[in-house]
């Protein structure tokens, strides 16, 4: 197993958004326990940073404009959309560097993923942002008022048609994806399910005026259905209160926290067990993250995790100091297009990936650019105020890093003498890349 510090890095990396400087050290001193449960437990006072950065506002929805606009009106207002787009994707890296209680955007940024959900689509930053917002909201309480409000969620009606779900024409793409990916994973279902689910959910549409959900129940299915073999007239409620009661949907979500928290490799079925009880009757989604970190697996030195690009990326803001914001506008574009992974745009409703995908040449390249624009902004006092002699041991107290291979070792010592260098090479290195 590894070392109390160790887990508690861990803890703090996964479960958090990384380590300010300090913070390791004090975690350390107070216990991999008392981390957690400090982590977890709501905030008994706003959270400053949260305060300071409030989210952009972005007035009324623009008018949809037809093809009788013209094509330049039509680019305009793409351009529009694109730029407040990158204004929030900003915002949201600003707000997680910026909280002292980082669980809330570790979890909301753990349901962007789970619910993916791109403005590639959706085009409305305002929208994703309620999205985002009811994320964060609900995403450490009950999963069932979480998955209620993602299923008429607007931008996800957009983003799954659900919003041109009509009786007698049913779409199924919100229901077949609200199985598959968000409920009860593949082969708990059938595509009979699929249809009869599907008819649930006609009658919900996006405003265009307004950019809310608004159900109608002259365009709704009255039923009944029968879904995984349960006859009634279903509605969006009821549906959902269907799905997440089925047995196989606990033990989806259990799966998903622990390959994304503890290992890339599935939990032996006692732990499984464990995990399903933990989250229990009442779907209590921080009982269940708090479960699988407290397992002996997420001790053992194999459960390594690389990590998001995102999440390296806020952990290295964090550290340093630097909202994303000070970034130049196009090295931050640069370096979340180059890592592949830029927020509020998934590649698809399955999310990104997790794991080595991560790890390829290309990203690697960009990791070390975007480590030597954050080390020539952010703040390294500690290891420039340090003497030559002791610089690597001020960067490893600055990053939060583990304890450094020979190799990276050896590189290190080269630049000693040139601090900037030394924290970009120490942020891109293999220790913190990875989650170890």
């Amino acid at each position: 197993m590894v070392t109390e510090r160790d887990a508690v890095r861990r803890l703090l990396q996964r479960g958090g958004l990384g380590t300010r400087p300090g913070e390791l050290d004090a975690a350390t001193t107070s216990g991999f326990d008392a981390t957690l449960a400090a982590l977890i437990t709501p905030a008994a006072s706003p959270d400053t940073g949260a305060a300071a950065t409030p989210a952009p506002v972005f007035g009324p929805p623009p008018q949809r404009l037809g093809k009788a606009a013209g094509i330049a009106a039509i680019q305009a207002q793409r351009r529009e959309q694109a730029d407040q787009a990158r204004q929030l994707g900003v915002w949201w890296l600003d707000r997680m560097s910026a909280v002292n209680a980082p669980f809330p955007e570790r979890m909301a940024w753990f349901w962007h993923g789970h619910f993916a959900t791109s403005v590639k689509k959706v085009r409305l930053a305002q929208l994703m942002y309620l999205q985002n917002d009811a994320q964060r909201r609900l995403g450490r309480g009950d999963f069932r008022a979480l998955a209620q409000a993602m299923i008429v969620d607007p931008a996800m009606l957009i983003w799954l048609d659900g919003g041109g779900n009509r009786v007698g024409r049913p779409n199924e793409n919100l229901a077949r994806e609200f199985m598959e990916l968000f409920t009860l994973g593949v082969g708990n279902y059938s595509e009979t399910d699929v249809r009869q689910a599907a008819r649930a959910l006609t009658g919900w549409q996006v405003n265009d005026t307004t950019d809310t959900a608004v159900f109608h129940t002259r365009s709704h299915d009255a039923g009944p259905e029968t879904v995984l073999g349960a006859p009634g007239a279903y509605n969006a409620p009821s549906l959902v209160d269907l799905l997440i009661t089925q047995p196989a949907s606990p033990r989806f979500l259990a799966q998903r926290i622990w390959t994304r928290f503890v290992a890339d490799t599935p939990p032996d079925s006692a732990t499984l067990e464990r995990l399903v009880a933990a989250y229990g009757p009442g779907h209590d989604i921080t009982a269940l993250l708090a479960a699988a970190v407290s397992s002996p697996a997420f001790r053992h030195p194999a459960s390594v995790l690389v990590r998001e690009p995102v999440l390296w990326l806020v952990a290295a803001l964090r550290a340093l100091r630097i909202p994303a914001s000070k970034l130049a506008p196009a090295a931050l574009g640069a370096a979340l297009s180059g890592l592949g992974q830029i927020p509020f745009t998934p590649p698809n409703v399955g999310g990104w990936p997790a794991g080595t995908p991560w790890l390829t040449t290309a990203a690697a390249l960009t990791r070390l650019q975007a480590a030597q624009t954050l080390a020539t902004v952010g703040d390294i006092s500690p290891v420039t105020d340090a003497a030559a002699p002791a610089r690597i041991d001020a960067t490893v107290a600055l990053l939060g890093l583990p304890i450094l291979t020979n190799r990276t070792l050896t590189a290190l010592r080269t630049l000693t003498t040139q601090p900037v260098q030394l924290v970009a090479l120490a942020l891109a290195s293999p220790e913190n890349t990875v989650s170890a």
